[in-house]
């Protein structure tokens, strides 16, 4: 497994071929929920073949957005499973790697702790510092696709998605979730 050729390849793939207008699902977000499976994976104990596998996924889990945002999950397990091979890496990993991807696609639907960790770590943010920050990219790429017309709207849609929402891991709960819910309290505010 030549992890990372394959991280380089679809780094410079994402910074070449995303579409711009994606201010949320964009290289920097990728980056960001990298960051947060490594630090997840490393508080759940998981082996470094996991990690590796993990990290993989997360590389990965958007580049579906290439070919368009409608279920671009699936599109993410296709370029995975196009490209993967080239790096060395088997089928039973692939498909580690593809169910971490779909265990992204909301309502997030997790099968093991892999699929855990990356669903938590793509919704990292829901529960930092830098939340209202990485939201408004979010509101911008919505607003731009016409998934709401207005803030108060967006609001709405975010109160109703944090209620909904919980992490599955006990890294990300004890991480995250006094934050997130100080967060969805000033959204109701709003």
């Amino acid at each position: 497994m030549q992890f990372q050729a394959a991280k380089e390849f679809i780094l410079n793939k994402l910074k070449r071929e995303l579409p711009a207008h994606l201010t949320y699902h964009s290289y920097d977000h990728v980056m960001d929920v990298c960051e947060a499976a490594e630090n997840l994976g490393k508080l759940e104990n998981i082996t470094i073949h996991e990690m590796q596998l993990l990290l993989t996924a997360a590389l990965f889990h958007d580049s579906g957005f290439i070919e368009g945002a409608a279920n671009h999950e699936e599109g993410s397990c296709r370029i995975a499973e196009l490209y993967l091979p080239n790096f060395g890496f088997g089928t039973g990993d692939i498909e580690k790697i593809s169910g971490m991807i779909m265990a992204t696609r909301l309502p997030q639907t997790p099968k093991n702790l892999l699929e855990q960790i990356i669903a938590d770590a793509d919704l990292d943010y829901l529960g930092r510092d830098d939340f209202f920050r990485i939201s408004d990219l979010l509101y911008k790429e919505f607003a731009y696709g016409g998934v709401v017309k207005n803030i108060d709207e967006w609001n709405k849609l975010q109160v109703s998605f944090f209620e909904s929402h919980y992490y599955f891991t006990n890294a990300a709960i004890n991480l995250r979730q006094d934050r997130k819910q100080a967060h969805l309290e000033i959204l109701r505010s709003k």
